[in-house]
């Protein structure tokens, strides 16, 4: 039985406001241009919004807060990885925000924060890890090509190789969540 090729597809990306609507349509172009299925599309299209997000948004807040007159015209960048391992999609967004991703739960009201929640209710492994040779970090998901209905339990829990490292015993595993579902509730939520 042969083996699915490893695909992979970097990008570098400006961190301005339009960067999150092109790491989106960068995503749904190469994803199909491999086959896969459009579910799976959506759903490594909706962590990749999250991700994104969080590369553009936090690095420039911890900038901020160090200068004392920030300069608007510094434009940064991030990079987006995608690529098969196998029997999954792994998304790979480094950032210059050493920081690592914070999972925390925010009240109803709140106008964002939601972030790394969706990533880990949406992906079937998700963490970070600091960048090796530049500044900052890299976060990952991966989403599985195969429904979790057909994955066994022990399937599930193993590592892909070449996988980093998770984060910890803490690090969230994904339940099964519908993602219609949980795209309405989220356009619902933004909508507020």
């Amino acid at each position: 039985m042969s083996q699915a090729p490893h695909l992979r597809n970097r990008i570098m990306l400006a961190d301005t406001p339009n960067a999150v609507g092109l790491a989106r349509l960068h995503t749904a172009d190469v994803l199909s241009s491999w086959g896969v299925p459009s579910d799976i599309v959506e759903t490594v299209q909706l962590l990749v919004s999250e991700l994104a997000t969080n590369a553009v948004r936090h690095p420039k807040e911890c900038e901020e807060r160090a200068l004392l007159f920030p300069s608007r015209n510094e434009v940064q960048t991030f990079e987006i990885s995608l690529e098969t391992t196998g029997d999954a999609v792994r998304v790979s967004v480094w950032d210059r925000d050493t920081r690592p991703p914070v999972l925390k739960e925010v009240g109803v009201e709140a106008t964002g924060g939601r972030g790394i929640f969706i990533v880990a209710i949406m992906s079937r492994n998700w963490g970070h890890y600091p960048a090796r040779g530049m500044p900052g970090k890299v976060v990952w998901a991966e989403v599985g090509l195969i429904p979790a209905s057909r994955v066994g339990e022990g399937e599930r829990s193993s590592r892909s190789p070449g996988q980093p490292p998770a984060a910890g015993p803490g690090v969230p595993r994904a339940g099964r969540a519908a993602p219609n579902v949980l795209s309405r509730v989220l356009v619902g939520v933004r909508s507020l």
